[in-house]
């Protein structure tokens, strides 16, 4: 067993595609707003079908604030490394501390000789990668003295300044198979990066067994070297080989490959968005769960995927939703609830209103998500004074983890639906700044979970049901019904949900249609942000209403 200790990171890893190029950055944000720690794209300079990599990652980094940017791996024989060197770090402080480095030796040697570079031997091409690092890390080097000098037989560098120094200790990760390329990591790199695809059996602990000689070797310690996996897979309601198969099949295996293999960091290839929410909300927790129980002393299955994910996250990574350990009065406190910088909710203009409250409830341990009345529109589609409440919560009951995974996940749900609302907010930002043409923008909105048929509950049971049962399916429309049966004071809140939710459906026609008219008439701007405006506000004012009043339910009653 080879469990190197390191903060589990979970990523994607995205094709930088030229023929719709706001779709890779339309991944990057909604990545992001998942969850995620990391975005990766290939890096292949040679492919006219592809966005230059580099130029992608500074487009990304300035439409994200959170997530880390890497090339997966940045093709060194194309990019001279210490021109390379200067463009990450002036990246890395762009971006707050938010790039990392990718590094290939080189692979496509017919393409990357038809681009102007020299054809390498596999043996020439490991040298000339230790030469780049040897020439980046120097030019990092800012506090030193004197200018660089690096007489390599591929990589010369003669009297150049040092500088600038990155915002932070840029991590150095090689895409490596063979045994040079892996001792190459041992002695200098900063973190292992293979795909899984490209290894057979037991080829993850005969890299893990030379990487760590080498670095023993070299007066490192093997836990100085990060060990990062490329995966792909499929998601299906039923298991048919390695990942490929319900959520807690794949984390039962990244399990696995973290607490056997060492595996710290695992980034999906996928371009497919629903893919990227469910391996950041349910995989990703479980697998954290179930490594941090395992290295307590006490292995916990990892099928509990509606969790959230364990304390001692990265510094700046979300606080899991639902417990909000450490306010005083256990509630949240948010500064934007759609998940927007502060400033865009301020810019809204729209009159506060008080949300309803619930007084003398007792505290329920799954904190649903506060309205914080801030509406953007006049216009008002519902009495909110009037809406239903229904029975409060039994003091003495107690709920097991499954009961509150139960309830939890609403929240978890919801936030994805909160998500694609600040996605919607964007959307108009660059069809303002005309960055982006209305067509796309509609197309964009027309993909999104929103827009399906019954979109809220129908959510919940479709994702909970792959989470919880996955050996029955549960139609659409079950949930309400079975809250009515078994709790039969919860039919007005039923009631008054379902209605809202038709509401809803006619607000997010009206952006629709403001877009369409937008298309012939340019003055119409306005009246899309309007509407806009509106949907964020019934639809926030919708969430919050829900999981008040179903969180608890859905914990006592189940999914029956």
């Amino acid at each position: 067993m080879s469990d190197y200790g390191h903060p589990l990171e979970f990523g994607s890893f995205l094709t930088p595609a030229a023929a719709d190029p706001t779709r890779v950055v339309a991944l990057t944000v909604l990545a992001e707003q998942a969850g995620l720690d990391l975005v990766t794209f290939q890096d292949h300079p040679y492919q006219p079908g592809f966005l230059d990599t580099w130029t992608l990652l500074s487009y990304a980094a300035a439409r994200t604030e959170r997530v880390r940017l890497a090339a997966n791996v940045t093709n060194l024989p194309l990019r001279p490394p210490a021109v390379l060197a200067r463009s990450v770090a002036s990246l890395d402080l762009l971006s707050g501390g938010r790039i990392e480095l990718g590094l290939g030796a080189g692979a496509f040697w017919d393409a990357i000789e038809a681009m102007g570079a020299p054809r390498l031997t596999p043996g020439q091409a490991v040298q000339a990668l230790e030469e780049g690092i040897d020439v980046i890390r120097r030019l990092w080097d800012a506090t030193a003295r004197g200018p660089i000098r690096v007489d390599g037989e591929f990589h010369r560098v003669v009297g150049a300044k040092r500088g600038p120094a990155p915002a932070h200790d840029v991590g150095i990760w090689l895409g490596a198979y063979k045994p040079r390329m892996l001792a190459l990591t041992g002695r200098r790199a900063d973190g292992w990066l293979p795909s899984l695809a490209y290894l057979g059996d037991g080829d993850l602990a005969t890299g893990n067994r030379i990487i760590d000689e080498a670095a023993l070797a070299a007066g490192r310690r093997p836990a100085d070297v990060r060990r990062l996996l490329n995966i792909g897979g499929r998601f299906t309601d039923v298991g048919r080989g390695p990942l490929h198969g319900p959520a807690e099949q794949w984390a039962e295996e990244l399990t696995d490959l973290a607490l056997t293999d060492g595996v710290s960091t695992f980034i999906l290839a996928t371009d497919d968005p629903d893919d990227l929410r469910r391996f950041a909300s349910e995989v990703a927790p479980a697998v954290r769960e179930a490594v941090a129980a395992e290295r307590a002393g006490s292995r916990v299955p990892p099928a509990a995927a509606g969790d959230p994910a364990p304390q001692g996250r990265r510094a700046g990574d979300p606080a899991p939703r639902g417990d909000h350990a450490g306010e005083p009065d256990g509630r949240s406190v948010s500064t934007s609830r759609t998940g927007m910088p502060a400033a865009d909710e301020a810019r809204s203009g729209g009159p506060a209103r008080q949300s309803v409250t619930v007084a003398d409830r007792p505290p329920f341990p799954v904190t649903p998500t506060p309205d914080d009345g801030v509406r953007r529109s006049s216009t008002v589609v519902w009495d909110e004074q009037t809406r239903p409440t229904g029975p409060a919560p039994d003091p003495d009951r107690t709920y097991t983890t499954h009961d509150l995974a139960t309830g939890r996940h609403l929240i978890e749900v919801h936030d994805g639906l909160r998500g694609e609302l600040a996605q919607i907010h964007d959307l108009i930002d660059q069809v303002e700044a005309g960055t982006m043409d209305v067509g796309t923008a509609r197309s964009h909105i027309n993909t999104m979970t929103m827009r399906q048929n019954n979109w809220t509950l129908g959510t919940y049971c479709e994702s909970y049901c792959r989470i919880v049962t996955t050996h029955h399916t549960i139609e659409d429309r079950s949930l309400f019904p079975h809250l009515r049966r078994s709790d039969p004071r919860l039919a007005p809140v039923v009631d008054r949900l379902e209605q809202e939710h038709h509401v809803i459906h006619e607000v997010l026609e009206g952006v629709d249609k403001a877009l369409v008219t937008l298309v012939s008439a340019p003055d119409g701007l306005p009246a899309l942000r309007e509407a806009v405006n509106l949907l964020s506000d019934t639809l926030l004012s919708h969430l919050a209403y829900e999981e008040r009043e179903l969180v608890e339910p859905l914990a006592r009653l189940g999914m029956r």
